[in-house]
């Protein structure tokens, strides 16, 4: 039975050297701040892990915080990019049940913003069973940018981050009422599919 009443979710890290202790990872914090931020209810519970870039072990990362440990949303940082090592789509793609496409076209456009480069990234967004697992970029900035989107100087948005449709997209598979805080991101839903806010 799938625990509806807490808002579990998955952070993943994938890198080799930060999970040797080569370096700190910043991944997993910079999602972590910005979460809290951007979520006012259901408080979320994080599950988080800190992987090489191991195809096997990605895939079983992801397969164990969604079968077991009941996430509904887990988001990846790293190996997303053209390098030999970087295989997080294909592990992501491997536990898949339905591929969301749109994520990561959205992603890309956002990042071609700031730099050419983004064309390179290979982020994927996928449903497995209750859960939406998305990849996101490795750099906390650009974290922030695709998942909060960019907006002009009176806070129109210019550009939407992907976060706004990820509640919706919880709705739809089941998953728990996410509400958002306007200022950080505004969750989009049709009006029919709007809820009273909770006290």
């Amino acid at each position: 039975m799938i625990d509806n009443t807490t808002l579990r979710i998955g952070l993943v890290s994938v890198s080799d050297r930060a999970s040797t202790g080569v370096y700190k990872d910043e991944g997993i914090p910079a999602l972590e701040a910005w979460l809290r931020r951007a979520i006012s209810d259901p408080p979320p519970v994080f599950v988080t892990r800190l992987i090489p870039d191991e195809r096997p072990v990605i895939e079983a990362t992801l397969k164990a915080l969604v079968d077991i440990e009941g996430c509904h949303l887990v988001l990846t940082t790293g190996g997303t990019g053209p390098a030999p090592r970087d295989v997080t789509p294909e592990a992501t793609l491997a536990v898949a049940d339905k591929e969301m496409p749109g994520f990561g076209e959205q992603m890309r456009q956002v990042s071609l913003k700031f730099v050419p480069t983004a064309i390179l990234s290979r982020q994927v967004a996928v449903i497995r069973k209750q859960a939406l697992i998305i990849n996101l970029p490795g750099q906390p900035k650009a974290i922030q940018e695709t998942l909060e989107g960019l907006r002009d100087e009176s806070g129109k948005p210019l550009v939407h981050g992907i976060f706004a449709a990820v509640p919706y997209c919880i709705d739809l598979i089941g998953g728990p009422y996410i509400e958002t805080v306007d200022a950080v991101c505004k969750a989009f839903r049709p009006k029919s599919a709007i809820r009273p806010k909770t006290a």
